[in-house]
């Protein structure tokens, strides 16, 4: 029988005080998609940084094809055949598609680039992860959506492994499906299958329970760094998977209390955007939640966007609170309305600063100045509320996990107490966990009077959590219907225009 092509035995990491690792027991075989599961803070992301040599594991064995794996870097461990694709794509968006791809890997001679070698290796990089959908090699990346920089990230993967004439042998995938629309994350599943079987082995970090069943032949689960289960993933049940991963049975993940709708605080007739939408036409009431279905592209994020003043507005009514008409963010955010963009990491958060100052950013004393006391009673206050975990509110948001820097960007909502929440895809990438705490956030902020309009690509959410449904399709918005009048075959048959 041949070796493992990946071994984890005890592996252990700590930064300061915090163990990250307590105890990380895994093997995968050669051309396996093998889930990682877990929380977000289970330690899932050290674990994936431990084998790309971003950092080393103070005690344990890994092993690589029966070898011990200790690369001094991730430029070595690239060069060794691993690759990995991060969550949020670490891409310069100032750079073009082709540069962006090629960074770091520039076929040269006699230090002069070869530009035609270097075309040809990102646009056959690009033709394996976007398929039949071209991409142009010369747009600037800052322009593109989140989804197709997640793409172009998985090109530079591949295009970093065909470089280095060493065989792709491990590839590293950290929620690779959270920002692609259905038929985008089709055929990434596509290409992940197409890599198994030609000997790579996929280790892939997901939350996305229905892709573990139609993906993996096995699974590992972490919890608090340690493992706490594993098996194969044709005869374990979903619902003992989830149970390993929160340590409870979820079984409620989604509670409904009364709302009470009341007045219309957000309306729209008409509204087109300066691309998208098209044609929006909606209102939204103080306590409900009004949730917005469609695929990725259809012009949900712009039109939440349009409403929050981010984009402009081409032509017709846009009405909030009692003033007809756009305006600015800030003005928005002084009517009462507030924004959790989808791209948390880009726009949504400042990652180098701490949670307090994220949660201050926008709310300035009288003087123009920030107020660290106050700013810090409150951020104490929300994480305490809101559950989210850190070592406290002088912590770097960029040093917290998916699901506790969405708890951030939600926090800093709720302290401008703001009366309409735009929410978009405020569940993107976390944990179940995480998912349950913010759709029981939602119903009683929509209980207390608050109107939420909701962006999410996960069907069974939004049914779940939303009073009424609209669907968007290529930049138009359907009539909103009672969620249970709705069913998630006919929303998607909506949502693609079948």
């Amino acid at each position: 029988m041949s070796e493992p092509r990946v071994v984890l035995r005890g592996v252990c990491k700590r930064f300061g005080s915090t163990l990250a690792l307590a105890g990380v027991d895994l093997h995968a075989e050669v051309g396996e998609v093998h889930a990682v599961l877990g929380e977000n803070g289970a330690g899932k992301s050290t674990l994936m940084n431990v084998l790309a040599g971003v950092v080393s594991a103070d005690t344990g064995a890994v092993l690589l094809d029966g070898k011990p794996w200790r690369p001094r870097g991730p430029a070595e461990a690239r060069a060794r055949g691993l690759a990995m694709v991060h969550q949020e794509p670490a891409l310069c968006p100032h750079l073009d598609v082709a540069s962006n791809v090629a960074l770091g890997i520039e076929p040269a001679r006699f230090g002069i680039l070869r530009r035609r070698a270097s075309d040809d290796l990102v646009r056959s990089a690009l033709e394996h992860a976007f398929g039949p959908r071209a991409m142009d090699l010369r747009a600037r990346t800052a322009d593109l959506s989140v989804a197709d920089r997640q793409l172009i990230e998985i090109a530079r993967a591949l295009a970093t492994a065909r470089a280095s004439g060493e065989p792709l042998r491990l590839l590293v995938l950290d929620e690779p499906t959270s920002s692609l629309g259905a038929s985008d994350a089709d055929r990434l599943l596509s290409l992940v299958r197409e890599l198994a079987e030609g000997g790579a082995t996929v280790l892939y970090v997901t939350h996305a329970l229905e892709e573990v069943g139609r993906l993996a032949q096995r699974f590992t689960v972490l919890r608090d760094g340690s493992t706490v289960g594993a098996g194969e993933v044709s005869s374990t049940p979903t619902d003992a998977i989830v149970r390993m991963m929160a340590g409870r049975d979820m079984a409620n993940a989604y509670p409904r209390s009364t709302h009470n709708p009341g007045e219309i605080v957000v309306s729209a007739r008409a509204l087109a955007g300066a691309r998208l939408p098209l044609d929006a036409t909606f209102e939204v009431r103080r306590g409900e939640v009004l949730g917005l279905a469609g695929v990725v592209g259809a012009g949900r994020t712009e039109l939440l966007r349009a409403i929050f003043g981010l984009d402009p507005v081409r032509r017709g009514e846009l009405k909030v609170g009692a003033l007809l008409g756009p305006a600015s963010p800030a003005r928005r955010l002084a009517q009462g309305v507030g924004f959790a963009s989808e791209d948390r990491a880009g726009e949504g958060l400042a990652l180098s600063l701490s949670v307090e100052d994220n949660l201050a950013l926008s709310k300035l004393g009288p003087s123009g100045a920030l107020l660290p006391r106050r700013a810090r009673a409150a951020a104490t206050r929300w994480i305490r509320e809101l559950g989210i975990k850190c070592s406290g509110p002088g912590q770097r948001v960029g040093e917290l996990s998916g699901g506790n820097q969405q708890k951030v960007q939600l926090a800093r909502l709720l302290h401008h107490d703001v009366d309409v929440l735009l929410l978009d895809e405020p569940t993107r990438g976390i944990d179940v966990t995480s998912k349950a705490e913010i759709a029981r956030l939602c119903d009683t902020l929509a209980t207390r009077g608050k109107a939420v309009l909701l962006v999410s690509s996960w069907l069974p959410e939004l049914l779940g959590m939303a009073d009424r449904i609209a669907v968007m399709n290529r930049g138009r918005l359907g009539l909103a219907r009672p969620a249970e009048a709705c069913d998630a075959a006919g929303l998607l048959r909506e949502a693609i225009g079948a």
